[in-house]
């Protein structure tokens, strides 16, 4: 099998210069995110990478308020599934913005989160 277009470590490298990247596919021309081998549409292999502009709207969110040992120290936070201007959803950390304040439409804007071992995730705050 070949390579896909992009690759997670490729795009979370995009995402740690603060670019989200999603691919769309050049059979049917769905857009799809994270990166992924074969079409969830049309199944073909024909991807290619689009710059996002990281703007979108809170769809579904959840306060975290007893969280895995690796991020206890950072509770109460909220994950959110963000749905993109493009149309595409993908899962953040919302960062920036006061948890009582989180609703479900809210406007937000992808930021970087970079970790003290340099490694990156995906977070949105306010647009």
């Amino acid at each position: 099998m070949t390579e896909p277009t992009l690759t997670a470590r490729a795009f979370f490298e995009k995402a740690r210069a603060g670019q989200l990247t999603a691919i769309r596919c050049g059979s049917c021309g769905e857009l799809s995110m994270p990166p992924r081998e074969l079409c969830p549409n049309c199944h073909a292999h024909s991807w290619q990478p689009v710059v996002l502009g990281g703007e979108g709207t809170i769809a579904s969110f959840t306060v975290i308020r007893v969280a895995p040992r690796a991020h206890a120290a950072d509770v109460p936070y909220a994950i959110a599934v963000v749905r993109l201007k493009e149309g595409v959803s993908i899962l953040g950390r919302i960062v920036d913005m006061p948890l009582e304040k989180l609703a479900v439409g809210l406007p937000v804007r992808f930021r970087p989160l970079i970790a003290k071992d340099l490694t990156t995730s995906v977070g949105f705050g306010p647009a």
